[in-house]
């Protein structure tokens, strides 16, 4: 019980910063260019329906590309896609600046993915303060490490529904061993899923999986709670157990943004390198933050009263189960 007092200011600031937009409030958008010979050049324009107000976000191609047909557009439960083609003439998008307007005003990243008629990619992450950039002929294996690992770090750090269910498994365990093992299970477990959905080996819809992943940090409050005045259950004892089966749903959730990023052909073990150690790197801060929480504030908070001990679980039970309802009726009208 004492682990709860000092991390309640901990679990309060969190709970305030995720509330009002959800989980994941800054999936960021999807430009996609392939060319497919003549000139021409396939737009693939994904925004999600669930992103901040504010300036529309609009996707900056170059000027002597032309619209060539219509715009096809198609809405799905979390998402907006817009397809279409142009032309650029014969010298193609090498040494084009395109880019995407609206970024800071909707506070959120812009992923570009360019796919050359020879098959070379080019990927990378436009943000409010650079959003443009100009494609090079060929991108370095430094430049693909950097943008993947960039990405599974910011991933995590935006997702509130992962965050606070490593928030559950700090709580859930006693002493520095234990939470080690834990964790490590979680990232074991994770890791595994997310290479094999990115390879597609296994796949798993998206939306079922968010749903899912809001269902276990639900769970993990329950048992949280129930700790407090009934004992653990049979799975709490064993945390690392609890920690690596949920975090297998947790890797498909991580597959899915790596999936709108795409693999780079010729740098997939790399890129997949890069984001599995970017979204570690994101856990471990958040992890030394929520310790150094506990030393700085546990004095502090030693003398609250007993019951204050439940607050934790029950505002994370709350607001999972607000997001177990939410994800699943977005799903209704696609049923």
């Amino acid at each position: 019980m004492n682990r709860a007092w000092p991390v309640l200011g901990l679990a309060v600031a969190l709970l305030l910063r995720v509330l009002p937009a959800g989980a994941h409030p800054m999936a960021p958008a999807l430009l996609e260019l392939r060319e497919i010979g003549d000139g021409r050049v396939e737009v693939h324009w994904k925004t999600s329906r669930f992103r901040a107000r504010g300036a529309d976000l609009k996707p900056e191609l170059p000027n002597r590309c032309v619209l060539v047909g219509e715009i096809v557009t198609i809405d799905e439960p979390s998402s907006r896609h817009e397809r279409w083609t142009i032309d650029c003439g014969s010298d193609g998008l090498v040494g084009e600046t395109v880019g995407v307007a609206g970024l800071s005003e909707n506070r959120i990243d812009a992923l570009l993915r360019v796919e050359f008629a020879d098959g070379r990619p080019f990927r990378s992450v436009l943000r409010a303060r650079s959003p443009r950039v100009a494609i090079p002929e060929q991108a370095k294996a430094s430049d693909v490490l950097i943008a993947y690992a960039r990405m599974g770090f910011e991933h995590i750090l935006s997702g509130p529904d992962h965050l606070l269910f490593v928030f559950g498994l700090v709580l859930l365990v006693s002493g520095l061993r234990q939470l080690l093992i834990t964790i490590t299970a979680f990232t074991l477990a994770h890791s595994a899923t997310l290479s094999l959905a990115a390879l597609g080996i296994v796949q798993f819809p998206t939306g079922p999986i968010e749903v899912l992943i809001a269902a276990s940090v639900l769970a993990l409050a329950v048992e949280l709670a129930r700790r407090e005045t009934h004992g653990a259950l049979a799975p709490a004892r064993l945390p690392g157990l609890m920690a690596g089966g949920f975090g297998l749903l947790h890797g498909f959730g991580f597959a899915g943004a790596l999936a709108e990023a795409g693999l780079p052909h010729g740098e997939i073990p790399l890129a997949l390198l890069a984001f599995n150690l970017g979204i570690e790197l994101g856990q471990l801060v958040f992890v030394l933050i929520v310790l150094v929480g506990l030393r700085l504030l546990g004095p502090l908070l030693q003398r609250l009263p007993a019951w204050t001990a439940r607050i934790p679980s029950y505002a994370m039970g709350s607001l999972a189960a607000f997001w177990c309802f939410d994800r699943a009726s977005a799903l209704l009208p696609f049923l």
